[in-house]
């Protein structure tokens, strides 16, 4: 089918300029939010193992058929300022992962495209906080050269106190790739913000 070639087109696009997309970036001092260190070659060597390995789920189909499972049932809005974040869909068998080519999940857009799939936006690691206090963080994990978000609640029914990293791999986000929340995105009819969200989601 038409689609299904032009969806295979875009990850194949996707996943040879990966590395040509991270050379584009700007050096670390002129990009907002966290960022790496250009001249870290791990960093580098990572975050492209992370866009070429997860080009092919911006066929939502194809995430949800290698385990991305939605978790929640609402965009999450940012109840301490400005953005949001898409839904996620988690696979718990890559739960605590820090293998760049193993993410523990996949944001998709609020929005759906003529199709009825929504748009793959953000990839995320998440780490279970080892002794569930907030107030304690010897075991914040990093990645990329960048230290997780967190400790903080849980985001839905069962989810343990964790932390976690962003990278808005597939959207550009103003506030900074590695930014927790998408400043320009907004959930629709911007819900009320949920009381398990923390400040960093």
């Amino acid at each position: 089918m038409p689609v299904v070639r032009g969806l295979k087109a875009l990850s194949a696009c996707a996943a040879v300029g990966a590395s040509l997309v991270l050379a584009a970036l700007p050096p670390a001092h002129a990009v907002d939010g966290p960022a790496p260190d250009p001249h870290n070659a791990k960093a580098m060597r990572d975050m492209a193992t992370a866009m070429a390995v997860t080009a092919k789920y911006v066929d939502e189909r194809e995430a949800i058929k290698d385990g991305y499972v939605p978790h929640g049932k609402e965009c999450m809005t940012n109840p301490f300022g400005a953005g949001a974040m898409g839904y996620h869909y988690v696979k718990e068998s890559n739960w605590g992962s820090t293998d760049p080519a193993r993410p523990t999940a996949l944001l998709y857009s609020t929005e759906k495209d003529r199709y009825g799939r929504r748009k793959l936006e953000t990839v995320e690691w998440m780490s279970a906080d080892r002794d569930q206090d907030l107030k304690t963080t010897d075991d914040r994990p990093t990645m990329f050269g960048l230290p997780f978000d967190g400790p903080m609640p849980g985001h839905w029914e069962g989810m343990p106190k964790h932390y976690d990293l962003h990278m808005w791999a597939y959207r550009e986000n103003p506030a900074g790739r590695f930014h927790n929340w998408n400043t320009a995105l907004k959930c629709p009819g911007n819900p009320a913000p949920n009381p398990m969200h923390a400040d960093h989601g």
